[in-house]
Protein backbone atom coordinates (compact mmCIF):
# COMPACT_ATOMS: atom_id res chain seq x y z
CA UNK A 1 0.00 0.00 0.00
CA UNK A 2 1.30 3.68 -1.36
CA UNK A 3 0.54 6.34 1.79
CA UNK A 4 0.86 9.76 0.16
CA UNK A 5 1.67 12.83 2.53
CA UNK A 6 3.18 16.14 2.78
CA UNK A 7 6.40 16.79 4.38
CA UNK A 8 6.36 20.51 5.78
CA UNK A 9 10.46 21.97 5.52
CA UNK A 10 11.49 24.51 7.55
CA UNK A 11 11.52 26.85 5.10
CA UNK A 12 7.66 26.73 4.94
CA UNK A 13 7.52 24.58 1.24
CA UNK A 14 6.13 21.47 0.94
CA UNK A 15 7.30 18.19 -0.45
CA UNK A 16 4.59 15.48 -1.69
CA UNK A 17 6.23 12.44 -0.43
CA UNK A 18 4.87 8.85 -1.26
CA UNK A 19 6.17 6.07 0.70
CA UNK A 20 5.01 2.39 0.94
CA UNK A 21 5.45 2.72 4.30
CA UNK A 22 7.65 0.49 7.17
CA UNK A 23 5.66 -2.57 7.02
CA UNK A 24 7.50 -3.36 3.87
CA UNK A 25 10.31 -4.07 5.00
CA UNK A 26 13.46 -2.68 7.23
CA UNK A 27 15.50 -1.95 3.98
CA UNK A 28 14.80 1.40 2.34
CA UNK A 29 15.50 3.15 -0.41
CA UNK A 30 15.15 6.65 -1.71
CA UNK A 31 14.33 7.08 -5.65
CA UNK A 32 14.99 10.60 -7.60
CA UNK A 33 12.18 10.69 -10.61
CA UNK A 34 13.38 12.35 -13.93
CA UNK A 35 12.64 14.87 -15.65
CA UNK A 36 9.68 15.98 -15.89
CA UNK A 37 7.68 13.25 -13.60
CA UNK A 38 5.94 13.80 -10.48
CA UNK A 39 7.37 12.14 -7.81
CA UNK A 40 5.20 9.21 -8.50
CA UNK A 41 6.21 5.57 -7.25
CA UNK A 42 5.52 3.66 -10.61
CA UNK A 43 4.74 -0.35 -11.20
CA UNK A 44 7.86 -1.63 -12.68
CA UNK A 45 9.62 -0.40 -9.27
CA UNK A 46 6.66 -0.96 -6.53
CA UNK A 47 7.08 -4.48 -8.00
CA UNK A 48 10.99 -4.88 -7.75
CA UNK A 49 10.93 -3.41 -4.19
CA UNK A 50 8.12 -5.63 -3.32
CA UNK A 51 9.66 -8.65 -4.34
CA UNK A 52 12.80 -7.75 -1.99
CA UNK A 53 10.62 -6.52 0.89
CA UNK A 54 12.20 -3.06 0.34
CA UNK A 55 10.72 -0.01 2.05
CA UNK A 56 10.38 2.40 -1.30
CA UNK A 57 9.87 6.11 -0.51
CA UNK A 58 9.97 9.16 -3.51
CA UNK A 59 8.87 12.66 -3.40
CA UNK A 60 8.00 15.18 -6.14
CA UNK A 61 11.28 17.31 -6.28
CA UNK A 62 10.43 21.15 -6.16
CA UNK A 63 7.30 22.59 -8.67
CA UNK A 64 6.69 18.64 -9.38
CA UNK A 65 3.75 16.89 -8.11
CA UNK A 66 2.62 19.01 -5.61
CA UNK A 67 5.79 20.06 -4.02
CA UNK A 68 6.24 24.01 -3.53
CA UNK A 69 8.52 25.92 -6.16
CA UNK A 70 12.05 26.50 -5.26
CA UNK A 71 13.17 28.63 -8.17
CA UNK A 72 17.13 29.49 -8.80
CA UNK A 73 17.66 25.54 -6.86
CA UNK A 74 20.60 23.71 -8.03
CA UNK A 75 21.56 20.33 -7.21
CA UNK A 76 22.76 20.05 -4.10
CA UNK A 77 19.60 21.19 -2.69
CA UNK A 78 18.42 18.01 -2.98
CA UNK A 79 20.21 16.77 -0.01
CA UNK A 80 18.59 19.30 2.31
CA UNK A 81 15.08 18.19 1.10
CA UNK A 82 15.61 14.81 2.04
CA UNK A 83 17.41 14.80 5.44
CA UNK A 84 14.36 16.57 6.44
CA UNK A 85 12.28 14.10 4.12
CA UNK A 86 13.55 11.50 5.96
CA UNK A 87 13.92 12.82 9.62
CA UNK A 88 9.81 13.19 9.36
CA UNK A 89 9.31 10.10 8.06
CA UNK A 90 11.88 8.52 10.54
CA UNK A 91 14.72 7.24 8.33
CA UNK A 92 18.00 6.83 9.67
CA UNK A 93 20.26 4.96 6.92
CA UNK A 94 18.85 4.22 3.13
CA UNK A 95 20.03 4.05 0.11
CA UNK A 96 19.07 6.34 -2.82
CA UNK A 97 18.39 6.10 -6.54
CA UNK A 98 17.77 7.09 -9.57
CA UNK A 99 17.06 7.31 -13.29
CA UNK A 100 18.03 10.35 -15.91
CA UNK A 101 17.45 14.01 -14.23
CA UNK A 102 16.84 12.12 -11.03
CA UNK A 103 20.94 10.88 -11.03
CA UNK A 104 22.20 13.75 -9.80
CA UNK A 105 20.34 13.92 -6.36
CA UNK A 106 20.84 10.71 -5.97
CA UNK A 107 24.51 11.73 -6.01
CA UNK A 108 24.12 15.02 -4.14
CA UNK A 109 22.58 12.91 -1.52
CA UNK A 110 25.30 10.17 -1.09
CA UNK A 111 27.86 13.33 -1.30
CA UNK A 112 26.20 15.82 1.00
CA UNK A 113 24.39 12.93 3.56
CA UNK A 114 27.23 10.30 3.48
CA UNK A 115 26.06 9.52 7.54
CA UNK A 116 23.14 8.46 5.62
CA UNK A 117 23.16 7.27 2.55
CA UNK A 118 24.19 3.81 2.64
CA UNK A 119 24.86 3.80 -1.07
CA UNK A 120 24.04 5.21 -4.60
CA UNK A 121 22.34 3.84 -8.32
CA UNK A 122 22.29 6.22 -11.13
CA UNK A 123 20.89 4.64 -14.14
CA UNK A 124 21.44 7.00 -17.80
CA UNK A 125 21.99 9.83 -15.33
CA UNK A 126 23.60 13.32 -16.23
CA UNK A 127 27.08 14.32 -15.28
CA UNK A 128 28.29 17.64 -13.72
CA UNK A 129 28.35 20.60 -15.71
CA UNK A 130 31.85 20.85 -17.31
CA UNK A 131 31.63 24.20 -19.20
CA UNK A 132 32.79 22.67 -22.17
CA UNK A 133 30.67 22.06 -25.47
CA UNK A 134 31.59 18.23 -25.56
CA UNK A 135 28.93 18.11 -22.57
CA UNK A 136 26.20 18.26 -24.88
CA UNK A 137 27.66 16.01 -27.61
CA UNK A 138 25.88 13.04 -28.44
CA UNK A 139 22.40 14.81 -27.53
CA UNK A 140 19.64 14.56 -30.23
CA UNK A 141 17.64 17.81 -28.82
CA UNK A 142 20.09 20.05 -26.63
CA UNK A 143 18.06 23.02 -27.39
CA UNK A 144 16.88 23.29 -23.20
CA UNK A 145 19.71 22.25 -21.97
CA UNK A 146 21.48 24.98 -24.25
CA UNK A 147 18.76 27.72 -23.49
CA UNK A 148 19.30 27.04 -19.50
CA UNK A 149 22.99 27.99 -19.46
CA UNK A 150 21.53 31.29 -20.39
CA UNK A 151 19.84 31.64 -17.21
CA UNK A 152 16.10 30.52 -16.15
CA UNK A 153 14.22 33.56 -17.91
CA UNK A 154 16.06 32.31 -21.41
CA UNK A 155 14.85 28.28 -20.50
CA UNK A 156 11.70 29.21 -19.47
CA UNK A 157 10.93 31.08 -22.79
CA UNK A 158 12.25 28.20 -24.73
CA UNK A 159 10.14 26.13 -22.98
CA UNK A 160 7.10 27.99 -24.58
CA UNK A 161 7.88 26.67 -27.65
CA UNK A 162 9.74 23.60 -27.01
CA UNK A 163 8.38 20.79 -28.86
CA UNK A 164 9.33 16.83 -27.92
CA UNK A 165 11.56 15.13 -30.58
CA UNK A 166 10.61 11.46 -31.25
CA UNK A 167 13.94 10.64 -32.63
CA UNK A 168 15.06 11.54 -29.24
CA UNK A 169 13.86 7.92 -28.04
CA UNK A 170 15.13 4.88 -29.93
CA UNK A 171 12.91 1.92 -30.70
CA UNK A 172 13.63 0.01 -27.57
CA UNK A 173 12.85 3.04 -25.78
CA UNK A 174 9.14 3.32 -27.59
CA UNK A 175 8.79 -0.65 -26.95
CA UNK A 176 9.80 -0.12 -23.20
CA UNK A 177 7.00 3.09 -23.30
CA UNK A 178 4.22 0.89 -25.07
CA UNK A 179 4.83 -2.24 -22.83
CA UNK A 180 6.11 -2.17 -19.36
CA UNK A 181 7.16 1.57 -18.76
CA UNK A 182 3.74 3.04 -19.76
CA UNK A 183 3.21 4.21 -16.92
CA UNK A 184 6.32 6.02 -17.02
CA UNK A 185 4.96 8.18 -20.38
CA UNK A 186 1.67 8.33 -18.40
CA UNK A 187 3.31 10.13 -15.73
CA UNK A 188 5.61 12.51 -17.03
CA UNK A 189 2.29 13.46 -19.35
CA UNK A 190 0.32 14.31 -15.95
CA UNK A 191 3.59 16.29 -14.69
CA UNK A 192 3.63 18.40 -17.74
CA UNK A 193 0.14 19.85 -17.13
CA UNK A 194 1.11 21.04 -13.91
CA UNK A 195 3.57 23.24 -15.77
CA UNK A 196 6.83 23.54 -17.31
CA UNK A 197 8.55 25.36 -13.80
CA UNK A 198 10.12 22.21 -12.62
CA UNK A 199 11.87 20.93 -15.84
CA UNK A 200 12.80 24.40 -16.47
CA UNK A 201 14.51 24.43 -12.56
CA UNK A 202 15.87 20.99 -13.14
CA UNK A 203 17.94 21.94 -16.98
CA UNK A 204 19.09 25.47 -15.29
CA UNK A 205 20.43 23.17 -12.34
CA UNK A 206 22.08 20.56 -14.73
CA UNK A 207 23.82 23.08 -16.81
CA UNK A 208 25.16 24.88 -14.14
CA UNK A 209 27.52 24.26 -11.26
CA UNK A 210 25.92 21.76 -9.21
CA UNK A 211 27.39 22.58 -5.31
CA UNK A 212 28.12 18.83 -4.95
CA UNK A 213 32.16 17.95 -4.79
CA UNK A 214 31.30 13.81 -5.98
CA UNK A 215 34.74 13.29 -5.02
CA UNK A 216 32.83 13.56 -1.48
CA UNK A 217 31.06 10.30 -1.89
CA UNK A 218 32.47 7.76 0.03
CA UNK A 219 29.09 5.01 -0.18
CA UNK A 220 29.20 2.32 -3.00
CA UNK A 221 27.83 3.83 -6.37
CA UNK A 222 26.72 1.97 -9.46
CA UNK A 223 26.77 4.03 -12.77
CA UNK A 224 23.82 2.09 -15.49
CA UNK A 225 24.66 3.27 -19.19
CA UNK A 226 22.70 2.22 -22.40
CA UNK A 227 25.10 2.46 -24.97
CA UNK A 228 22.41 3.71 -27.27
CA UNK A 229 21.01 6.42 -25.45
CA UNK A 230 20.77 9.85 -27.44
CA UNK A 231 18.95 11.90 -24.17
CA UNK A 232 21.84 11.44 -21.88
CA UNK A 233 24.62 10.11 -23.98
CA UNK A 234 27.41 7.59 -22.70
CA UNK A 235 29.85 10.20 -22.89
CA UNK A 236 28.14 11.24 -19.62
CA UNK A 237 28.82 8.15 -17.74
CA UNK A 238 32.44 8.59 -18.93
CA UNK A 239 32.36 11.99 -17.06
CA UNK A 240 30.82 10.23 -14.15
CA UNK A 241 33.45 7.55 -14.12
CA UNK A 242 36.32 10.02 -13.94
CA UNK A 243 34.51 12.02 -10.86
CA UNK A 244 33.90 8.39 -9.13
CA UNK A 245 36.65 6.39 -9.84
CA UNK A 246 35.86 3.72 -7.45
CA UNK A 247 32.26 3.65 -8.94
CA UNK A 248 31.12 0.10 -10.64
CA UNK A 249 29.92 0.80 -14.19
CA UNK A 250 27.18 -1.31 -16.33
CA UNK A 251 27.50 -0.83 -20.02
CA UNK A 252 24.02 -1.47 -21.75
CA UNK A 253 25.29 -1.44 -25.36
CA UNK A 254 22.01 -1.76 -26.81
CA UNK A 255 19.72 0.31 -24.70
CA UNK A 256 18.39 3.74 -24.86
CA UNK A 257 17.18 6.29 -22.14
CA UNK A 258 14.31 4.32 -20.94
CA UNK A 259 14.97 0.54 -22.49
CA UNK A 260 17.92 1.05 -19.61
CA UNK A 261 15.37 1.03 -17.08
CA UNK A 262 14.78 -2.89 -17.38
CA UNK A 263 18.21 -3.14 -15.43
CA UNK A 264 16.03 -1.28 -12.47
CA UNK A 265 16.10 -5.02 -10.65
CA UNK A 266 19.32 -6.04 -10.84
CA UNK A 267 20.41 -2.12 -9.68
CA UNK A 268 18.06 -2.57 -6.87
CA UNK A 269 20.05 -5.99 -6.13
CA UNK A 270 23.26 -4.90 -6.43
CA UNK A 271 22.16 -1.71 -3.75
CA UNK A 272 21.19 -3.58 -1.29
CA UNK A 273 24.02 -6.01 -1.38
CA UNK A 274 27.03 -3.28 -1.93
CA UNK A 275 25.00 -1.15 0.85
CA UNK A 276 25.13 -4.39 3.57
CA UNK A 277 21.31 -3.88 3.56
CA UNK A 278 21.04 -7.52 2.86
Amino acid sequence: MITERDVVLDDGRVLRVHDTGPGSGERVVLWHHGSPQTGALLPPLLEAAAQRSVRLVSYGRPSYGGSSPLPGRDVASAAGDVAQLADALGLDRFATMGASGGGPHALACAALLPERVTGAAVLAGVAPWTGEPSWFAGMAAPGALRAALEGREARARYAETDEFDAEVFTAADWAALDGPWASLGEDSQRAGQDGTDGLVDDDVAYASLWGVDLSAVTAPVLLVQGGQDRMVPPSHVELLRRALPHAEVWLRPHDGHVSVLAACPAALDWLLSSAGQR
